[in-house]
């Protein structure tokens, strides 16, 4: 099987590539509509503040330029699904490019924001790059994105987030979800911000509005990245069944409470900032509901939305930064 797989792999090279060519025509496709949409209310907006206005308008070329860092769902990796089939444009950033937006982005797949903001992960210096990318440009960015948090709380000691279900106790641990969420998470995020201002200052002589999230209601069913045995994940079962709660129902609802809590303390973050900072409501965007599986239309596995899902979640984005 393998020799046979090594055998067809320039034929099967060649095919992805040609898919690749096909997709990203259809990309530039959008993003061009997406932009003569933006044209005609720019248009229209100059018209109404009368001919000079008119005269002196210049139809964009971008709906405005961004920077970014984050995790996974700003760099979420092309699927290849074992039909053969090739899935791009898997993430928010992606799709917000599709939309008419430039982005330079250090976000990179795994990284929590703790690592973002202590050097870790290396992010914050290469955020300085993109700004300066961006100057480069003659630009300014119209926003920095920020995503992170979920790597900080999924994985492998997910479960000591969980009180056993046969301890008096079952549930949540308050103590050990309060520090992590309000104190680590929370933490991390401060920094990122107190960086994000300072560049921001630096490159762009003004504090830049900064976007975050805090994602959504996510179903703990145990699928992973490509539904491989060696690929990544699953990231929250795992923790569950090491303390045996077993019921989807019952683990789908903790997983909510969790995102609550997570929710609320970005929310509390961004109502801190003065107005710098702009917290995304996503919850509710993709559907967690069991009936049917019809969550899996929404969610590609424990953590990452499909591509319906990631448009969806795109697009609210979208309508933020239309409105600054």
């Amino acid at each position: 099987m393998a020799r046979k797989a090594i055998t067809e792999m320039p034929k099967s090279g060649k095919s992805i590539a040609d898919e690749i060519i096909a997709q990203r025509k259809r990309s530039r496709a959008r993003r061009a509509k997406a932009i003569a949409t933006h044209t005609q209310t720019l248009r229209a907006k100059a018209k109404a503040a009368g001919p000079m206005a008119l005269k002196a308008f210049v139809a964009p070329q971008t709906r405005g330029y961004l920077v970014a860092a984050g995790d996974s769902w700003f760099d979420y990796p092309g699927q290849l699904h074992l039909n053969g089939g090739l899935t791009l444009n898997d993430d928010v950033l992606e799709q917000l490019e599709e939309a008419g937006y430039d982005v330079e982005s250090t976000a990179h797949a795994g990284d929590p924001i703790e690592a973002m903001a202590f050097g870790g992960s290396g992010q914050l210096g290469k955020l300085a790059k993109c700004f300066e990318k961006v100057k480069a440009q003659g630009a300014m960015p119209k926003a920095v994105l920020l995503s992170g948090g979920g790597d900080d709380i999924a994985g492998s000691e997910f479960g000591m987030l969980i009180n056993h279900s046969a301890s008096p106790i079952a549930g949540w641990n308050d103590e050990v979800v309060d520090g992590v969420i309000n104190v680590r998470i929370a933490g991390a995020y401060r920094r990122m911000f107190e960086a994000i201002a300072t560049l921001s200052q630096y490159y762009a002589g003004k504090a830049l509005p900064v976007l975050v999230h805090g994602y959504d209601y996510a179903v703990p069913d145990g699928r992973n990245f490509g539904g491989l045995p060696f690929f990544p994940g699953p990231w929250l079962r795992p923790g569950f069944d090491e303390k045996q709660f077993t019921e989807l129902q019952v683990t789908t609802g903790m997983v909510e409470s969790l995102i609550d809590r997570f929710n609320a303390m970005l929310q509390k973050l961004a109502q801190a900032s003065g107005g710098s900072v702009h917290y995304i409501d996503l919850r509710g965007t993709l559907s967690n509901s069991l009936i049917s599986q019809r969550y899996q239309k929404w969610w590609a596995n424990e953590l990452h939305p499909t591509p319906p899902g990631f448009k969806a979640v795109a697009a609210r984005f979208a309508t933020v930064l239309d409105a600054l």
